[in-house]
């Protein structure tokens, strides 16, 4: 399991309730064998897409908790909004450009691996909204689909803010750290 960067919460710490939640969650989801193949794909500089997923999945549980909205349908839908399983830097597609065509790629993977609900479904194939112009239909939807693009952010700019030592320290402190799953 990994940790959302930047988050104070340790994921795997099962005496913190936060942890506890989220874990109880995406536990069916996190170790199936397409997540965790996003582990072998960069999705932003240095980040690989299995982070990126659990960066996007954590935060937007924790706004969509904060806003009591389904902050399980959050949680779950940010954690397979990117299941794709080619390298999109290299690998065109036949669905057409990326931006638009990886969102029903993942929903399409994603509806093989689990079973989703509505907001999941709309939160997964509508996260590149305002990319794409299909609004989602939920606030959830809208959660991820903006914790997405702030994830993706952070991740491209910690790649290029190692130039001072305190930008180094940073980037040191936000890195992946893998935890043993306690269950």
């Amino acid at each position: 399991m990994y940790n959302a960067l930047g988050s104070k919460v340790v994921l795997s710490d099962f005496s913190n309730p936060l942890a506890v939640e989220y874990n109880e969650y995406i536990k069916d989801l996190i170790n199936l064998d397409d997540v965790k193949k996003l582990d072998s794909y960069v999705q932003h500089a240095q980040t690989s897409r299995l982070q990126h997923s659990v960066n996007v999945s954590y935060y937007s549980y924790l706004i969509c908790k904060r806003l009591h909205l389904n902050s399980r349908s959050a949680a779950r839908a940010g954690l397979l909004h990117d299941l794709f399983l080619y390298d999109w830097h290299t690998e065109k597609q036949p669905e057409g450009l990326h931006a638009y065509a990886h969102p029903k790629v993942a929903l399409r993977n994603a509806k093989k691996i689990a079973d989703l609900n509505s907001i999941e479904e709309d939160a997964i194939v509508n996260h590149m909204f305002p990319v794409t112009i299909t609004f989602p239909r939920y606030f959830e939807s809208y959660v991820v689909s903006m914790v997405d693009k702030c994830c993706a952010v952070l991740e491209v700019c910690g790649q290029f803010s190692g130039k001072s030592k305190r930008a180094k320290k940073e980037i040191g402190r936000l890195q992946p750290v893998k935890v043993q799953n306690s269950k």
